[in-house]
């Protein structure tokens, strides 16, 4: 298997994320993932980063937008998020 660090990319702390995690009982966090890996890859990599049990994987493509700096035109490269979900009583420290 692939190093865990190097399928999890970041963290996503934003308002929705964080108030999906400090919800009672079985709690979510959101990372920004490896554009390649699958679910499964996803799961083993937080279970051994973070040593917590993982109950599912949810997965959203978002796909890059237009970007422009000065005249040139470009786009924003696409990625994947993870939505985790974790077994009743575990939490990640990501703050």
């Amino acid at each position: 298997m692939k190093n865990p660090y190097l399928i999890l990319e970041k963290p996503i702390l934003s308002e929705r994320s964080l108030t999906m995690s400090e919800k009672e009982g079985e709690k979510q966090y959101v990372f920004k993932v490896d554009v390649k890996a699958n679910k499964k890859e996803i799961k083993k990599a937080v279970e051994q980063a973070f040593n917590v049990h993982v109950v599912s994987v949810n997965t959203m493509r978002m796909k890059g937008k237009p970007k422009r700096v000065r005249y040139q035109k470009g786009w924003r490269s696409d990625g994947k998020k993870a939505f985790v979900k974790l077994k009743t009583g575990e939490s990640i420290n990501l703050i």
